[in-house]
Formats: C-alpha cells, sequence, structure tokens
C-alpha cells in the first residue's frame, strides 16, 4: 500500500478548531431539532389516538406527508422556499443570523416530528385502556388526562425506539452541509479539501459520529434502567 497516513493533519494549523466548531454546531442543530420533533410528536400522536376525528385526520397527514419526503428536500424547502414568503425584516434578521442553521434545524425537527409522532403513538396504544377509563371516571376531562397520565406513561415506555430515532436525528444532521450547515461533516470535507487527506478527515468524523452515538445510547440506557415500568416494556419490546 502506497499511501502514506499523516494523521498530523488534523491536529495542525485551523484544522482541530474546525472539528471542534463542527462538533459544537451538529450538538446545537441537533439538541434544537430534537426538541422540537418531540413537542411535534407529543401532538401528532396523540392527536392519532383521540377519539376525535378531525384532530386525528390533521395529524394523520402531518405524519403521511412528511414521513413520507426525503429529508434532503426539506433541506432545501425550508432554506430556498420558506425565506421568501416570509416578511423582509423578518428575511434580514434571518440571513444576518444563520439562516442555513435555522433552516436545517426546522427541517430535521419536522421531519423526525412525523417519525416521533408514531413512536409516541405506539407507546400510549401499549398502555392498557383501563388507565383511560380510571382516570376519566375520577372526573378528568380527555386533555387532563392526557397530560397528566398517558403521555408521561408513554414517554417512558418508548425510550428504546424513541432512542433509535434520537440517532438518526444526530446522524441526519450531516444532511444539513447541503445548505452550508458548518457542521462535523461539512468540517471534515473542509478539512479534506485543504490538506488533500480525505481518509484522514473522514476518519476522524466517522470516529466523532461513532464516540457521540454510543455516549448518547450508553446515557439513554442508564434512563431506560431508571425509568422502566415492570412488565410494559418488556411487552412493548414484543409487539
Amino acid at each position: 500500500m502506497s499511501y502514506q497516513f499523516d494523521w498530523s493533519v488534523l491536529f495542525s494549523g485551523q484544522s482541530g478548531s474546525w472539528l471542534l466548531q463542527g462538533l459544537i454546531t451538529t450538538l446545537q442543530i441537533s439538541a434544537l431539532a430534537w426538541l422540537l420533533a418531540l413537542v411535534l410528536g407529543i401532538f401528532a400522536g396523540s392527536f392519532r389516538t383521540l377519539p376525535i376525528g378531525p384532530l386525528r385526520w390533521a395529524a394523520s397527514c402531518y405524519v403521511e406527508f412528511f414521513r413520507n419526503v426525503p429529508l434532503l428536500v426539506w433541506m432545501f424547502f425550508w432554506y430556498f422556499g420558506v425565506p421568501p414568503l416570509l416578511p423582509q425584516a423578518v428575511q434580514d434578521w434571518l440571513f444576518d443570523h444563520g439562516a442555513e442553521f435555522w433552516a436545517g434545524m426546522f427541517a430535521l425537527g419536522v421531519y423526525h416530528g412525523a417519525r416521533f409522532s408514531e413512536v409516541i403513538r405506539a407507546g400510549i396504544q401499549s398502555i392498557p385502556s383501563t388507565q383511560f377509563e380510571a382516570a376519566v371516571s375520577t372526573g378528568l376531562t380527555i386533555a387532563q388526562t392526557y397530560r397528566l397520565i398517558i403521555i408521561p406513561i408513554a414517554l417512558r415506555l418508548i425510550i428504546p425506539p424513541a432512542t433509535n430515532e434520537s440517532l438518526n436525528l444526530l446522524k441526519n444532521s450531516s444532511v444539513a452541509l447541503t445548505i452550508g450547515v458548518a457542521e462535523l461533516t461539512f468540517q471534515t470535507r473542509q478539512i479534506e479539501t485543504y490538506t488533500a487527506r480525505a481518509i484522514e478527515a473522514l476518519t476522524a468524523g466517522t470516529l466523532i459520529y461513532l464516540l457521540l452515538c454510543l455516549c448518547i445510547a450508553a446515557l439513554v440506557s442508564r434512563l431506560e434502567r431508571r425509568f422502566a415500568i415492570p412488565g410494559m416494556i418488556v411487552q412493548m419490546r414484543a409487539e
């Protein structure tokens, strides 16, 4: 093999700072998109289990529409399509404060919100109907029953499948490089361009993504053990 590895390129010049900045940007866009996806997923997933036709229909339309369009299309839509529809003052503010970052964040959040909603819907449907009936019989409204009982239980049940979606969201943040977000993959490509060391640069990016995902999986595994409801987690996995 004639290729001579030179790992020093990752620490010389600006390479180290580029990797660090890319890591920070990846964590920022992923965290904000995850919060948005979780909120949208809770509402859409809950609405799909309600005995209220219009809410169930609206939630189903949201899920099917956003789940079946490629993420890259949404990146381009939020970055190229949405800004011209906004007031000029809002457009100016966005382009002065990283429009590509916010477009990427909303694209990730809305896209994964549709996927989170299916996980949350499965968690709600795995709860015995007697829980809902008992809550309503005490005088709670449907909204109170979901807010105080159903959703808190469902969130504890869905930790394993929600972890997979969270990791997918983190990895899909790399698609944001297509609209100019300087996240981790963008920065590794920049290092490769400046140093002509593709293997070293991309290996560094790969290992950083791997380490991030393993740390998140380990943390969530501890949360799962702490908040597990005996008998119900196993039942949901079996389904």
